[in-house]
């Protein structure tokens, strides 16, 4: 009989975080960077290169944090790595600090924040309750890191080949990351959500 009752709609996220206590929220910036930081250091055997699942992480952040504390989360992370720690993927291996973010790869990074912003936006217009709507909010947030990582790259490499080396190789993770995103969404949700505090 309890299985057929209604269940209240999950709060936007940003409204799910918004009374939170800033102790609350502080860990849950730290939660995010941790996983930020592990996603990025563990690779994942895939054709044709290996790959990370900081993106999907970047994604869930924005869609269960809403848009304040995702960016919160994503703007400490990259301000992490500004500061030195060897929190970003091939870290310390490829530097460093800010020598490393105006590296090659640098727009990712720049990337990540607008994706945050992009996906925690649409979360708490409630994007992510619905299948499709869902998917859309992925393949946006998905569009917006290559965007911005691929025009830092141009700068590099040029144009053509930033398509070849950034964009070509990622697509099938990408679709990997995004289906793994869709059915994984809903439950970080009520995770954060009951998380109190």
């Amino acid at each position: 009989m309890l299985a057929n009752l209604p269940t209240a709609a999950p709060l936007p996220p940003s409204q799910a975080v918004a009374g939170r206590t800033l102790h609350a929220q502080v860990l849950l910036v730290g939660i995010a960077v941790a996983l930020l930081t592990l996603s990025a250091k563990i690779q994942i055997a895939w054709w044709p290169v290996p790959m990370t699942l900081q993106t999907y992480v970047v994604l869930v952040i924005g869609m269960t944090y809403g848009t304040r504390l995702g960016l919160a989360a994503i703007v400490s992370y990259v301000v992490a790595g500004a500061l030195g720690l060897p929190v970003f993927a091939g870290t310390p291996e490829k530097g460093v600090g800010l020598a490393y973010i105006a590296g090659p790869t640098g727009g990712y990074l720049a990337g990540f924040i607008a994706s945050v912003v992009v996906c925690g936006k649409l979360a708490d217009k409630g994007w992510t309750s619905r299948f499709w709507p869902r998917i859309a909010t992925l393949v946006l947030g998905h569009a917006t890191i290559f965007v911005f990582g691929i025009v830092w790259l141009g700068n590099f490499v040029g144009a053509e080949r930033a398509v070849a080396l950034g964009f070509v190789p990622f697509i099938g993770a990408t679709i990997a990351k995004t289906l793994l995103a869709v059915v994984t969404v809903p439950a970080a949700r009520r995770l954060v959500a009951r998380s109190g505090g």
